[in-house]
């Protein structure tokens, strides 16, 4: 029977992903051949220890369990917004974590990054580099276009062979339980691209018009393509992708740009704020123990200031471990937990730490 919450925020790793209800009729997917999940070590940047720590220490408030939850039973990305140092890309770590979703697929956005950066990169000069030289002849004399491959190409001269899938693309193929993906800073990105993403995550496929142009030559037109975060390789058919078990996608954003009302219909809508004492203590005790008298004085300092400016959690952090680690007195931990610990942005009027 149908589980909720799936994601408790609290728990031990567990499958709880598999007593999800069927996804409502409008988000129904059934991409094919189904693949198996991969390996949790099997990306080792996923499973560094930085982002292993994120994962083990997020502490997920009440409103963040349920709309993670909301995402999963709508099988609909979450976008996460808020200001800086308040967890927004450790979330998917801990989700991630906890319902055994593998690896975490990641794409950091930019100014620059577009549709097709996140879901393939294709290299036709090394595919004709590589016809060369098998081929045995000077670039003039090669007038083929890279990818008009036959069944008769010698391996590694194919153009799978100089495709790679990206973040996204990966995420989408059809796996028999969702793979996690982060999108971080999403309002960072050129204008065009939360619309460019609308069709994909609406209709969860996408094609690959370089293997779909060559599919007519290989049997069954599959091609088996390397994706992201490791060497494997997974078939494609007739060069479409479509997902089975729609993906985890949390979107981030430090709330510097609007997006289109067609863009947010689609998302689940988190927002983030500074955690309470509370909360930040129970921070400080995930990451660095139980916090001692010091450390709760610079936790109700770091409070008093917030209202000031924007401040992150890992300024406090970082103030915390110091004061353990260093062996200062009192009067030089205070300095330096002032320079660890400035406004972000516009510096307000200064204020007594």
């Amino acid at each position: 029977m149908p589980l909720w919450p799936v994601y408790t925020g609290t728990e031990e790793p567990h499958d709880g992903i598999d007593h999800l209800p069927p996804p409502p009729p409008w988000r129904d997917f059934d991409g094919g051949p189904t693949l198996d999940p991969p390996d949790e070590e099997a990306d080792a940047a996923a499973v560094s220890p930085d982002r292993t720590h994120r994962a083990a220490t997020y502490r997920a408030t009440p409103q963040t369990v349920q709309l993670v939850n909301a995402a999963l039973y709508l099988r609909r990305p979450l976008l996460v917004t808020g200001p800086p140092g308040t967890g927004k890309s450790s979330l998917v770590y801990a989700v991630a974590r906890e319902l055994r979703l593998g690896p975490v697929l990641r794409w950091n956005i930019t100014s620059r990054s577009t549709l097709n950066d996140g879901l393939y990169q294709y290299d036709p000069l090394s595919r004709l580099y590589a016809e060369r030289r098998t081929a045995g002849q000077p670039a003039e004399r090669d007038d083929r276009a890279p990818e008009e491959t036959t069944a008769a190409d010698p391996p590694g001269d194919g153009v799978e062979d100089h495709l790679r899938l990206g973040p996204l693309g990966t995420a989408l193929l059809p796996y028999a339980r969702p793979r996690a993906l982060l999108i971080d800073e999403i309002d960072k990105s050129d204008l065009d691209l939360p619309n460019d993403l609308l069709n994909v995550l609406e209709e969860g496929q996408y094609g690959i018009p370089e293997l779909a142009r060559t599919a007519r030559h290989r049997p069954g037109g599959k091609a088996e393509v390397m994706i992201d975060g490791t060497g494997e390789r997974v078939p494609v058919e007739h060069g479409r992708v479509r997902c089975r078990a729609f993906p985890f996608v949390v979107l981030t954003s430090n709330g510097e740009r609007e997006f289109p009302p067609a863009f947010l219909r689609r998302c689940v809508t988190l927002k983030l704020r500074q955690p309470d004492d509370r909360q930040l203590a129970g921070i400080v005790r995930a990451h660095l123990g139980e916090p001692d008298a010091y450390a709760q004085d610079l936790i109700e300092r770091f409070l008093a200031r917030s209202g000031a400016g924007d401040l992150a959690t890992d300024q406090l952090l970082n103030a915390i471990y110091l004061a353990h680690s260093t062996g200062l007195g009192a009067e030089s931990l205070d300095d330096l937990a002032e320079q660890l610990m400035p406004y972000l942005g516009q510096t307000p009027q200064a204020d007594a730490f």
